[in-house]
Formats: C-alpha cells, sequence, structure tokens
C-alpha cells in the first residue's frame, strides 16, 4: 500500500464570545499535543495514577463489583501487533468478511486485509473539505449491510464565502471480485451541520446506530461555543435520525421543526467518541477547553452545559463555571484535568478478553494513551495503558481484539491481543 505523506494543517487562535455568562474562549486546535500527566477526576470519582506509575502496576490487579467474580488481569494485559500503516487515518470499520475499511483525512477510503496486509483504495467517496481538523472522517455499516451493502460516511464539506460544516452520507459498497477496491455507488447526503460558519475545527462528525436502527451523529460547535445553546443551529448537539435521515416524530424537540427536531441532547462541544453500553444506554465523551475532558451520560432532552458551564477553564486562564455551579446541566461523569484529548471509544463486548467485558476504552491523543473506564454506580477510569503515540480510533474486531488507529502522518494499525505469557 502505498501512502503518502500529507502535512497536517494547525489552527490559528480564536476568540469567541458566549451568550448566557459571556465567557470569553480562545480556543486552539483540540488535536494539540499537551503533556500526559495524572488526571484530576472531579465529581467524587477516584483519580487514576500517572501514566509512568499505570505501567509500574501490581502485577496482579483484579476486576470486582457486580455479580462477576474477581479475575486475575495480565500485566500487561495485552500484546501489540503491527498490522499496517496510513496516512492521517480518522476511523475503521469491519466488514462481514473480515476485511477493514478505514478513512484518511486526505479524501480516501481504504480497503484492507488484515490477514494479508493487502489492501486498496474504495473510489466514489465525496469531496471533502480538508485541513485543520476537517477532512474525511467516521465510516460505519447500516445494521442490514449484509442485505443493502449501504455504509455511512461522514465528512467536512465546503460552503460559500470560506464557510464549512460537517455532512453525513450514504451509500452502497461494491467490492471488486477477488481484490481489495471498490466504488460507493449512489452516495446521498442525508445531513449537514446548519449553519455552516468558518474556520476548521470541532466537526465531531461521529456516528453509530442504535439497536432500533437508529442513526446518532454527535455534531460539534465548530470553535464557535454559543450555537451549542441554539436550537435554530444544529451544532454542539447530538443527533438522531431515521436511516434515511428523516426526524424520528418521538425525538424530543420533534415538536419544534426545523433542525431542532434532530436534536436528542445539547450543550457539546466537541464528541469524539460515541457508545452504547450493554443496558442500552449511550455513552458520548468530549473534549473540554484547558480541561475538563468530559464522560457523559447522554440522557433525552437534557442540556450538557457548554459553553455556559465547564470543569475546564479558557485558553487565557479566564474561569468558566464549574457544574455544580449550574445543577440544571447535565454534569459529567467522569471529568478530566489535565485533559487526555479523548477520540475513538468502545465498550467492550467480547470474550477474548474476558476480564474486560462491560469496560470502556477510549483513545487518547494529548495523552498518547488507552484509557480504561469502567461504569457502574461511579464510573472511573480504572487504567492507563501507555502507547507512545496519539490514538485517533479505537474498534472491537470480529475475534474480540482490539484495534487501534495512531494519529498523523505514517499512523500504525495495531491489533491488541490477550497476553499469554
Amino acid at each position: 500500500m502505498n501512502l503518502s505523506a500529507w502535512s497536517v494543517t494547525c489552527l490559528t487562535l480564536s476568540l469567541i464570545a458566549c451568550d448566557g455568562n459571556a465567557v470569553a474562549v480562545t480556543a486552539p486546535d483540540d488535536d494539540r499535543n499537551e503533556p500526559a500527566s495524572t488526571p484530576l477526576v472531579l465529581g467524587g470519582h477516584v483519580p487514576s495514577p500517572p501514566i509512568a506509575a499505570a505501567a509500574q502496576a501490581a502485577p496482579a490487579p483484579q476486576v470486582t463489583g457486580g455479580t462477576q467474580p474477581a479475575l486475575r488481569i495480565p500485566d500487561p494485559p495485552f500484546v501489540s501487533t503491527e498490522v499496517a500503516r496510513f496516512d492521517q487515518p480518522w476511523a475503521m470499520t469491519f466488514l462481514p468478511d473480515g476485511r477493514l475499511l478505514v478513512t484518511e483525512k486526505p479524501g480516501r477510503l481504504r480497503l484492507l486485509n488484515p490477514v494479508t496486509g493487502q489492501g486498496g483504495e474504495i473510489t466514489g467517496v465525496p469531496a471533502v473539505a480538508y485541513g485543520g481538523q476537517g477532512g474525511f472522517g467516521d465510516v460505519i455499516l447500516h445494521p442490514r449491510f449484509a442485505d443493502n451493502g449501504m455504509i455511512y460516511v461522514s465528512y467536512a464539506e465546503q460552503g460559500a464565502n470560506s464557510t464549512r460544516g460537517a455532512a453525513a452520507a450514504r451509500a452502497r459498497l461494491v467490492i471488486d471480485a477477488g481484490a481489495n477496491t471498490g466504488r460507493l455507488e449512489g452516495l446521498q447526503v442525508i445531513w449537514r451541520q446548519v449553519p455552516k460558519v468558518t474556520g476548521d475545527a470541532h466537526y465531531s462528525h461521529r456516528m453509530l446506530f442504535d439497536a432500533q436502527g437508529k442513526l446518532w451523529i454527535s455534531s460539534g460547535e465548530r470553535q464557535k461555543a454559543s450555537p451549542a445553546q441554539d436550537m435554530q443551529s444544529n451544532l454542539g448537539k447530538i443527533i438522531r435520525l431515521n436511516d434515511d435521515g428523516s426526524v424520528p416524530p418521538d425525538n424530543p424537540f420533534a415538536n419544534q421543526g426545523g433542525v431542532a427536531a434532530q436534536v436528542w441532547s445539547l450543550g457539546h462541544r466537541n464528541v469524539l467518541g460515541l457508545a452504547f453500553d450493554p443496558s442500552g444506554r449511550l455513552w458520548a465523551h468530549e473534549m473540554g477547553p484547558a480541561g475538563g475532558d468530559e464522560l457523559n451520560l447522554i440522557e433525552r432532552g437534557s442540556n450538557y452545559g457548554w459553553p455556559i458551564v465547564s470543569n475546564g477553564d479558557n485558553y487565557d486562564g479566564s474561569p468558566i463555571p464549574d457544574h455544580p455551579t449550574r445543577p440544571e446541566f447535565n454534569a459529567p461523569e467522569i471529568s478530566w484535568t489535565p485533559v487526555i484529548a479523548p477520540a475513538g471509544f468502545i465498550i467492550y463486548q467480547a470474550d477474548l478478553f474476558p476480564y474486560f467485558r462491560g469496560r470502556g476504552f477510549i483513545g487518547g491523543l494529548a495523552s498518547q494513551a488507552l484509557i480504561q473506564v469502567e461504569f457502574g454506580d461511579t464510573p472511573r477510569e480504572v487504567k492507563r495503558y501507555p502507547m507512545g503515540r496519539r490514538i485517533r480510533e479505537v474498534e472491537q474486531g470480529p475475534d474480540g481484539a482490539i484495534w487501534l488507529l495512531e494519529d498523523g502522518a505514517d499512523a500504525r494499525l495495531l491489533k491488541l491481543t490477550p497476553n499469554r505469557g
């Protein structure tokens, strides 16, 4: 696979004036390379050890809680194998035959056979607005992919007068016989951010389907802050749609019409991870400003407070009111200061790592780590596994292995399997 190098465009600082408490937010690119350090976990949650300590933790930690018996976890619990390399990958998803679709930010969709290491390109993808945090984003399969061959992609789309916005489209995936190449047919845009704005950050555009076949999309506030509280805009929201992009009539704001009808929850900043737990609850993590990264339990019609409240501060050091000062807003279940810069998210539900079932795994950009969280009555970070590179994406494979994509040029695709030693 010939993967050329691309440069990542850095974002300039911008000053944003907010409504409500008139908080001034200076917001650099969230993909900044901040030093990894011990998280201050707010809201009564137990802080985890720093990365160095996590690497030297006791050799036989135990998983307790619930009705599961305690299981001995090897230390380290997994071995890592490099499978392939990509240029600025952003997301991945497995096909039923075990092959892997991988998006690359500059606007490419790759198809990889992870057994042979052979790969090729899928053509017919939409044109993307590449730069900063923008480009090609997520890729997921329709729940009935085996019958209809439909996949869904998200991406940054160019608008008029230098504006941009996230979009989601669906198309039929046609793979060439006997090859790792193919094309998208019948591409149809089913959702767009409204309005398109200037700047190249905070698109979010993560997607997933629930058990009822509803499509969920995270819509970032595009580094403008105040749209997260504006119901005339779908920025800074979590969106719930039918698979064709239409609005389910039971959405909490469906009777308001317009883009408000799409909204399930509001008051979000930059949500780069969505996952359902075994009981069907939706969890989302999002990047905070200077501190205050969040893991949230997403509830129907709820407001998560951005930019009025945050457990972080503005980049110029000025404070933002903390969540406890405004109890009408949903507070995070876990809050990280310093930030982890979360990207990618799974809740593990396979048997290959029995001691991880029901636990969450979050990729860390600034923290250059894989972060393990548990839920239960008091969600908390359990452990942090240093990976030495920024982790962009996390996926559970068909055999239960955990797959990671690093961030940036010449990024590795890693397969994590149990440490049998």
